[in-house]
């Protein structure tokens, strides 16, 4: 589910807060664990994330649930680091549509969550895509860390490639790892990739 998103500067941590924030309007959306939250695409600078004019806050849920979250059209969301912070962020969320996965064949995610060292991150990786049944290829991106105030999340950023329609469907549907609420085991589609021999 796509909203149109109003707001200005984010804190670098948002996704924590933006979570808390969208439960308090929709409790529904914790008893779920397959929904994730997208990460948002934002420039960094000085005092946090800054948002662009035509920002998307993305919702992937069961159908079961979009009814529940349409409810957000029209809210107000603080969105702050801690509340113990002055100045929380506010977003507006407008007009919300349906929009359904499709399968492509390479697919990215920002942070997938897993053991510290590389190669053994991997073969977590590499059982969890036994266990689903998917046949793929990996390449293992950047070492990468969510802070919050109260948790970090640690992984690595990852692509997988050469999926089957069927497979690059599931794959968005379960993702990997945990904190799909914060962003994170969302796998997105990506360029092409080829010539990897």
């Amino acid at each position: 589910m796509v909203f149109d998103l109003g707001g200005g500067i984010l804190p670098t941590a948002y996704p924590f807060a933006l979570w808390e924030a969208l439960i308090r309007h929709v409790p529904q959306l914790a008893e779920e664990k397959l929904v994730g939250v997208l990460p948002l695409r934002a420039a960094e600078n000085n005092e946090g994330m800054l948002l662009p004019k035509r920002a998307k806050l993305v919702l992937r849920l069961p159908m079961a649930l979009a009814a529940h979250a349409a409810a957000l059209s029209g809210q107000q969301l603080d969105v702050a680091e801690s509340t113990l912070r002055s100045g929380a962020c506010q977003l507006l969320l407008g007009k919300s549509k349906l929009r359904p996965i499709q399968p492509y064949p390479t697919l990215h995610a920002q942070l997938v969550t897993g053991a510290t060292d590389e190669a053994l991150f991997l073969d977590g990786i590499n059982t969890q895509l036994s266990k689903m049944g998917i046949a793929a290829r990996l390449i293992c991106g950047k070492r990468r860390t969510l802070t919050g105030a109260q948790q970090s999340i640690h992984g690595y950023s990852l692509v997988i490639h050469d999926l089957k329609p069927e497979a690059s469907l599931q794959l968005q549907y379960a993702g990997l790892g945990e904190g799909r609420q914060f962003g994170c085991g969302i796998f997105l589609p990506y360029k092409v990739i080829s010539g990897l021999g």
